[in-house]
């Protein structure tokens, strides 16, 4: 089977859709968006890229996606578990409703520093198994804000454990997951070292090229507060690192 990374969009290609010209949306926001605390994007704008989606959980918890897909939305990443305890309790409505829209989906897991990789994995996998056309499974690690969890282990900890995770769910699967996490975190932790995974980072306020130090990605997560139709509040949104082209031959070799 074929790694995500093997059809990752090239670098290359990323420098030339930035440098694409043409007529820009105010703050360079897709224009069938919006965002209620914009960043002035100016160069390497979200809008450079034609592919978009959301992320939700139990904070999104009104959600037209019938709505959601008319507005242009091509993905969704949606919440299933939290640590070694928590599920998400919109996390099935969601994925139904995403389902029933025609929109591609995948289930992501809330990683908590104070249980083990494996341990949590099983958590994960218990309530969002393999299921036929789901995108691929998502480790979102990033330092938590929880009293429940202040802990912050030391880098080779970080990656010890989140590789337990990865080759869990990677044998359940069939398939890597992909890596969210944020440019503090990444930078901690050298999370590049965890090595053939696709990477989901977040940057509002910067692009993934400068920083992430031209690291390759995935999927870019531009803003916290985004405005899409069929989604009561903010959300966020996040883009492919391709074009429509890109996007479908992806999303052909990674669904489930």
């Amino acid at each position: 089977m074929r790694s995500i990374l093997a059809i990752l969009v090239p670098a290359m290609l990323l420098s030339s859709l930035a440098g694409c010209g043409g007529s820009r949306h105010p703050a360079g926001i897709p224009a069938q968006f919006g965002d209620a605390k914009p960043y002035p994007w100016l160069i390497e704008a979200p809008d450079d890229y034609p592919v978009h989606g959301i992320d939700v959980s139990r904070w999104q918890d009104r959600i037209d996606w019938q709505t959601v897909r008319a507005s242009g939305v091509a993905f969704a990443f949606i919440k299933a578990t939290e640590g070694g305890d928590v599920a998400d309790p919109m996390f099935r409505s969601h994925w139904q409703g995403a389902t029933a829209a025609g929109i591609p989906r995948g289930a992501y897991h809330f990683y908590y520093h104070c249980r083990g990789g494996a341990e949590q994995a099983q958590w994960f996998l218990d309530h969002a198994p393999p299921e036929a056309g789901a995108l691929p499974p998502v480790l979102d690690i990033e330092w938590t804000q929880s009293r429940n969890c202040p802990r912050r282990p030391d880098p080779e900890t970080v990656r010890a454990e989140a590789s337990a995770f990865l080759d869990t769910v990677t044998r359940a699967w069939g398939r890597r997951p992909i890596i969210y996490t944020t440019v503090d975190f990444w930078k901690a932790n050298e999370l590049w070292r965890l090595g053939n995974h696709a990477f989901w980072l977040r940057s509002v306020a910067g692009h993934p090229s400068k920083t992430f130090d031209g690291h390759p990605w995935t999927f870019w997560q531009w803003t916290g507060t985004g405005r899409v139709d069929g989604v009561a509040g903010p959300v966020d949104v996040n883009a492919f690192a391709g074009s429509e082209a890109d996007w479908q031959a992806w999303l052909a070799q990674a669904a489930f």
